[in-house]
């Protein structure tokens, strides 16, 4: 009997010492004097989105309310710390002023389990700056007037598809229109194929791209895993590697280098680039240029690039059927367009489009790609203003959605208004209060691409229909919380009507 009872004491005495252990580590921010919601032993303070019962939205929103005068807030997730970041001068310091310190993210590359992490946006700083150089060229103005050309024969396809498409007169799911037409955008772009999504139904590469971001439950599992337990899925690149996204664009990318140099072709495309680096390996240095690295970087073009901007072009759209006074400005400044320079569409022109841009600015404002921008610390690092210091490997926050529709700084930041982004509006605010695309040396390296294939696409949609909203149009929009960016929950129905 008394054998049960030590091994009961015994089992008691490790819980409660495994209990302080997880628990001991809560103390510290409250040493760095830096306020938070109290964690939950084990779980700290992401329960509840570890589980997806709320999306990243809720949760920085929520924060940014409860301490919006607190220039930091300190948070864990499980008993790791992390720092989100309110005030614009540090999340300026953190993006540029000391850069070296933050130039990390937290995305752990897997290169067995998932392949395609090897890409620039999930690098490690060491070959994140011998790669990032080589890559920029690919987005200079003279290397985006080549690739524009391309866009403007996708987006006739776009046109044509449209017209056949509203005679029909029910709605239209804009999410999947545009997905497809940023897809043959990407397609033709990164690696000179006419992908034809606009109008195949069943599209291999348009579906590829909703394996990479619908949440299915394989995608969602493996994200939780690789959040959860790292080093765990690391291992299941043993048993359980990713078997259809990587093998898919590695055939891909491989093959079509292949062909090219055996038949003499060059496209300015994002191929090319990647030939000339297998080519000439000498010219990065510090790394080892094999074909899965090369794969992910063409891989992220495609997945970065086609839905970002999609999702962008469906929320403006969204906005402009619920908003006719502003979707008739932009109607109006597309006639004048069309009326100066008929069908004919340059780099130059389309940024004359100014009434154009500011929609596509307040879009990505109320709808920003991502909730947040994530940084981690790559050594010890004190904040001047803030008098503590974060140890390495601590992960940072940067709200943009919160930061985006703070009424302090937008005015009734629900509505949609295309006139904050006036000159006037825009000189008076600090630069850290709209960040769609980063910024910094770590930025969005195709910003610009970004800018031009959706203006572009959203001319096309435009120049000759009406956008309405309908019984299947949602108000108010709901998120897809187990999406990996902003995306509506369930997709986006629009009327579509020709105009007179």
């Amino acid at each position: 009997m008394s054998s049960y009872l030590e091994l009961f004491c015994g089992v008691i005495a490790l819980l409660i010492v495994f209990y302080y252990y997880w628990v001991s580590h809560y103390d510290f921010w409250r040493k760095r004097g830096v306020f938070g919601p109290r964690p939950h032993p084990i779980f700290g303070n992401l329960l509840s989105l570890t589980l997806a019962r709320i999306g990243i939205t809720e949760v920085v929103m929520d924060l940014y309310k409860r301490y919006k005068h607190e220039p930091v807030v300190g948070l864990f997730e499980g008993i790791s710390p992390i720092l989100v970041i309110h005030d614009p001068d540090l999340i300026k310091t953190v993006l540029i002023r000391d850069f070296s310190f933050f130039q990390d993210r937290p995305h752990t590359v897997h290169e067995r389990t998932e392949p395609m992490s090897l890409n620039l946006f999930q690098l490690d700083p060491v070959r994140w700056r011998a790669l990032r150089p080589k890559l920029t060229p690919m987005f200079t103005s003279g290397k985006l007037r080549d690739m524009f050309a391309l866009m403007v024969e996708c987006s006739k396809c776009l046109e044509g598809y449209l017209n056949s498409a509203v005679s029909i007169g029910e709605p239209v799911e804009i999410r999947e229109l545009t997905a497809k037409y940023t897809t043959d955008v990407i397609g033709t772009c990164a690696f000179g194929i006419n992908m034809n999504a606009i109008n195949e139904e069943n599209n291999e590469f348009r579906q590829m791209g909703k394996r990479i971001f619908d949440g299915t439950t394989e995608h969602t599992l493996r994200l939780k895993t690789r959040l959860l337990w790292p080093k765990f899925y690391d291992l299941l690149g043993f048993v359980m590697p990713e078997r259809t996204v990587a093998p898919f664009f590695t055939k891909l990318v491989m093959n079509t280098i292949k062909y090219r140099r055996e038949h003499g072709i060059y496209r300015p495309d994002c191929i090319n680039m990647l030939m000339e680096f297998k080519k000439h390996p000498e010219q990065i240095k510090g790394i080892e240029l094999t074909d899965t690295l090369l794969t992910a970087q063409a891989f992220a073009f495609f997945a970065a690039g086609f839905e970002t901007s999609g999702t962008s072009m469906t929320w403006a759209l969204y906005e402009l059927a619920q908003n006719h006074d502003i979707q008739d400005k932009v109607h109006k400044e597309i006639k004048a367009y069309h009326d100066k320079y008929g069908d004919t569409f340059t780099v130059e022109s389309l940024n004359e489009m100014k009434y154009l841009d500011k929609v596509f600015k307040e879009t990505l404002r109320k709808f920003p790609a991502g909730a947040i921008l994530q940084r981690r610390t790559t050594r010890e690092y004190t904040f001047d203003t803030l008098k503590f210091s974060l140890p390495k490997l601590v992960h940072i926050w940067i709200p943009v959605i919160a930061l985006h529709r703070n009424p302090e700084i937008y005015p009734d930041p629900e509505k949609f208004d295309p006139e904050r982004f006036s000159e006037e509006q825009v000189a008076t605010r600090n630069p850290m209060h709209y960040l769609p695309f980063g910024d910094g040396p770590r930025n969005c390296i195709g910003s610009r691409f970004a800018n031009l294939q959706a203006k572009l696409g959203l001319i096309k949609i435009l120049r000759n229909h009406k956008v309405d909203v309908c019984e299947e149009t949602r108000i108010p929009h709901e998120f897809d919380i187990g999406a990996f960016l902003l995306q509506p929950k369930g997709g986006v129905y629009l009327k579509m009507t020709k105009l007179k």
